[in-house]
């Protein structure tokens, strides 16, 4: 496939969770944003329509001026590997399979057919595989001129986990293990095991598992895992129903755990906590081996890390920490919606291969001072409007008297993090105020932590041994815990997001005066949305947010609204499905 040196390249990932579209020129990323942004649906799966002509109303051009669109796996290969577990698994695996079938004949295998009908696409696709396009967002987005990769997630079409090398901008596969044996899918397990919803709840168990202690882990692997020394591995099947069922466990699982799997928003037991630590405690050990055996295979100094489990942040210390590489690249959208990254960039390095100088975690889109006061004023908001001195001066007093503060700035981010333009943003002294936003913004479940974000220059004073954090993917440990209680997590560690003028300006800018203001460089920053939605993308978003939580204050470009301000503004509320 001739792939032009000056073409534009659709990236597109979708039908399974996370669906999201990239748009690529000359090899660069200028556009990106996941469907769950615009759709309003957390984890949106559907084809991205919405999210693809974002782009290209960003961009300016029309389906036309695009040459190719770039899918992130291969449908058949998938159908292909669906097709052959069933058949191994019958008659058992008949009726999931029934259901499963129908989105497959529907949807999942006219991948061509609906993107041509859905946005006029004329042009020739492009199929990446599911773990190539992982390996391809983290290497082309990373630092490196060379290095090893390493992806490990749920499955793609057959593979749950592959390594290789990343050299003249050419990614080679060397190995890979393919699917039932998924670290992914084990995760999964203990996360339905310990009430919470697989592909969305992962994060609320690696949060949970500081609060337990690591107890079951030769329970673990001696029923359920098996790990060899290179980080492979075997599960053992008859425990597991993923492979021939709706659900992830099966009544076997319950037995040798001794009591029955927790139900969604019940108590949460010191023995389910201990469940968690757990197998956090055997994903860690598997993460390790393997990247070991990538360095010893590959020989490379730096490893690209790419998947679903390279959103397990404390996974991500420990391989840190380890000297394993002597660096560590994580794309910000390490998940499947990054795949739309990936497979454009990987389709635009064909046949001109070039070395991508920097993939932005801002991709979205920026709203201007008109579009937002023409929002606010359509729904008769009170808003004070002030320039960039004065507005980061009054939100850091805001912020040092203990108001929380909805920050709503520039593009959105790409992938699962708040990195500062989507955010909430308060005070880290005492542990009320992570109490408050639980309770009263995010309504959420108390264990949950809250990270910092903290100005680069005075990182090393809050956090030891601090390194590549400014896509917050990375915990570390603390130094000043009393200074920033509210989001020192139980284990005394902090998911850390540091920042400095060239990555994020106006949050640094706003770090530096609230720095002056309370002798601290650092502020909690979570999610802007509440349980069950996604992170807000528009001006009407942030209003529908603002006002149906307990937020003090929305700081939206220049304009600041003060909720006592405006005790009279209705705005229409959407329904909260709690995941």
């Amino acid at each position: 496939m001739a792939v032009d040196a000056s073409t534009y390249i659709l990236g597109i990932s979708a039908y399974f969770h996370d669906s999201a579209a990239a748009l690529v020129k000359d090899g660069k990323v200028i556009v990106a944003i996941q469907e769950e942004r615009l759709s309003r649906k957390k984890q949106d799966r559907g084809l991205p329509v919405q999210a693809a002509r974002f782009c290209l109303e960003q961009a300016g051009i029309s389906i036309k001026e695009v040459q190719h669109v770039a899918y992130y796996e291969k449908p058949f290969q998938k159908f292909e590997r669906l097709l052959e577990t069933q058949i191994a698994y019958y008659p058992q695996s008949f009726l999931p399979f029934r259901k499963t079938v129908k989105s497959w004949l529907r949807e999942k295998l006219w991948v061509p057919h609906n993107i041509r009908k859905e946005l006029g696409f004329k042009g020739d696709f492009f199929y990446a595989e599911h773990h190539e396009s992982h390996a391809a967002a983290a290497c082309y987005a990373s630092p490196f001129e060379e290095a090893a990769y390493l992806t490990l997630d749920g499955v793609g079409e057959w593979a749950c986990a592959s390594l290789g090398t990343f050299t003249n901008n050419e990614i080679r596969q060397l190995a890979q293990q393919n699917y039932p044996h998924s670290v992914g899918m084990l995760y999964s397990a203990f996360t339905q095991y310990c009430g919470f919803r697989v592909n969305s709840g992962e994060y609320k168990l690696m949060g949970l598992a500081p609060y337990g202690t690591p107890k079951y882990v030769d329970l673990i692997k001696e029923n359920f895992v098996s790990i060899q020394d290179d980080g492979s591995i075997e599960l053992n099947l008859k425990y597991f129903k993923f492979h021939r069922g709706m659900r992830m466990i099966n009544s076997k699982f319950e037995a040798v755990m001794g009591k029955p799997a927790l139900k969604p928003e019940k108590h949460i037991s010191t023995f389910y906590k201990d469940m968690a630590a757990s197998i956090q405690a055997v994903l860690e050990e598997i993460v390790l081996k393997s990247a070991q055996h990538v360095k010893d295979k590959t020989g490379q100094k730096y490893l690209c890390f790419g998947g679903g489990v390279a959103l397990n942040c404390k996974a991500n210390q420990r391989l840190l920490e380890s000297g394993i590489f002597e660096d560590v690249f994580i794309y910000s959208a390490s998940g499947d919606a990054g795949g739309a990254v990936g497979a454009a960039l990987l389709c635009a390095n064909q046949e001109h291969p070039r070395r991508v100088a920097e993939v932005p975690s801002y991709l979205g889109r920026a709203f201007d001072s008109n579009s937002i006061q023409k929002t606010l004023e359509a729904h008769q908001v009170h808003f004070v409007q002030m320039e960039d001195e004065d507005l980061f001066l009054e939100t850091s007093e805001l912020l040092n008297e203990g108001k929380v503060v909805a920050w709503f700035q520039g593009r959105d981010e790409m992938g699962p993090r708040a990195l500062g333009n989507r955010s909430i943003l308060a005070n880290p002294k005492g542990e009320e105020m992570r109490d408050k936003i639980n309770e009263m913004i995010k309504f959420r479940e108390q264990f949950r932590p809250f990270a910092p974000v903290v100005m680069e220059e005075h990182a090393s004073n809050y956090f030891e041994n601090i390194r590549n954090a400014h896509e917050m993917l990375f915990t570390f440990t603390t130094k000043e815990s009393k200074q920033i209680e509210a989001c020192v997590h139980k284990d005394g560690s902090a998911r850390v997001q540091t920042v400095n003028t060239h990555q994020n300006k106006r949050l640094h800018q706003l770090l530096t005066k609230f720095h002056e203001k309370s002798g601290v460089p650092v502020l909690i920053n979570t999610s802007f949305n509440r349980r069950g939605e996604p992170m807000v993308h528009s001006p009407e978003d942030a209003l529908r947010t603002f006002f149906g939580s307990g937020l003090d204050v929305l700081v939206i470009g220049n304009f600041i609204i003060r909720k006592e301000e405006n005790t009279n503004v209705k705005i229409k509320d959407i329904r909260l499905e709690l995941d």
